[in-house]
């Protein structure tokens, strides 16, 4: 059993909590940093610093007598003003890593994001090799860009530092992904993009998990290195795609969970010409004009809604012993079960 003391930044967050759960099931002493008060993560025993990532002072402090950090937190969004991403992703990393080297702390895993690799074109079997983005129309790529950069960076003797790229995480709780594709069908508002032959990568919170813990435990061998390509490498200063392995037709993936819970198909169409036009229209208006909220269609949402995002998991399997332990179809199910007992629910 693990007695060691862990930092998760964003452990209230849906992947930050099923990541606390099961470090508290290895026997962790775990720290969470967060802004949202978590009494019920407290009386399981864990340490709680209520605090955000642009909170520099707070931030170097909770790393104090920790061994391993894990960077799940961040500011996530399509749409919003670049200076409040780059304080969160970029400022709070960087507090971050100040606060790892000022005490001494031995490994960092970053939760980083596929869309760093963002370059407008179909991403099919794509792998580490492709560089960081530079131009991006959305701010949340362009800011976890130069976090992962700054992460990889900081890897040394002292500190090990590694970035997963976890693709579209989803599951029971997901307070994201699915919930709010399904209030886009209800209110209408979903068409589908492009062709809606386009393939994706999805991946369940639990895989997601496993990977984190799998990182973790690379770093702790950070003195393996292979000799020749057919074993593990070294994986500490690298990047990991993460993903269920089992890429989906993104649309036919989600109309049959739509039909599973007995709601409409998406079957209206817009090309994708049309929407990457009407994203910049919503995107110079949400500029100009005082809204609320995210704009209906953005130019990366767009994109992203019509093209392959697929990636090729050959590095993570070799190198962190990465092997997708729910499939689609069992988390499917699962998903599918939970909103049929939340619906029969008094």
């Amino acid at each position: 059993m693990l007695s060691a003391n862990t930092l998760v930044t964003g452990g209230t967050g849906f992947l930050g909590r099923r990541l606390v759960a099961r470090l508290l099931a290895e026997g962790r002493q775990v720290t969470v940093l967060g802004r949202t008060p978590a009494p019920e993560l407290e009386a399981q025993g864990v340490r709680f610093i209520r605090a955000s990532l642009d909170d520099a002072t707070a931030v170097i402090a909770a790393c104090a007598g920790v061994e391993t950090v894990f960077h799940t937190a961040a500011k996530v969004g399509v749409w919003g003003r670049y200076d409040d991403f780059f304080r969160t992703n970029v400022l709070g990393t960087r507090a971050l890593l100040d606060g790892c080297r000022t005490h001494g702390v031995h490994r960092l895993i970053y939760t980083s994001t596929p869309s760093v690799v963002y370059n407008g074109q179909p991403l099919a079997n794509a792998n580490e090799s492709l560089p960081l983005t530079t131009d991006c129309p959305s701010p949340y790529p362009l800011t976890k860009a130069i976090a992962e950069r700054e992460v990889l960076a900081a890897n040394s003797t002292a500190l090990h530092t590694i970035a997963l790229r976890p693709h579209l995480i989803w599951g029971v709780g997901d307070p994201h992904l699915v919930p709010r594709v399904l209030a886009r069908v209800r209110a209408g508002r979903l068409r589908i993009v492009g062709s809606g032959q386009n393939r994706v990568d999805l991946l369940h919170v639990e895989n997601a998990v496993d990977a984190h813990l799998l990182a973790d435990a690379a770093l702790r061998r950070f003195n393996i290195i292979s000799e020749n390509d057919r074993g593990p490498r070294r994986a500490d200063g690298r990047s990991f795609f993460i993903t269920n392995g089992e890429p989906v037709v993104l649309w036919d993936w989600i109309n049959g969970l739509l039909e599973a819970l007995g709601e409409p198909p998406v079957t209206k169409k817009i090309s994708l010409g049309a929407a990457f036009t009407l994203g910049a229209v919503c995107e110079a208006a949400w500029k100009i004009l005082p809204i609320a909220g995210e704009p209906p269609m953005t130019r990366f949402i767009a994109t992203e809604l019509a093209k392959d995002h697929w990636f090729d998991l050959s590095a993570a399997r070799r190198d962190l012993g990465y092997e997708p332990r729910i499939s689609m179809a069992a988390g499917t199910a699962e998903l599918v079960a939970w909103y049929q007992n939340q619906s029969r629910d008094p």
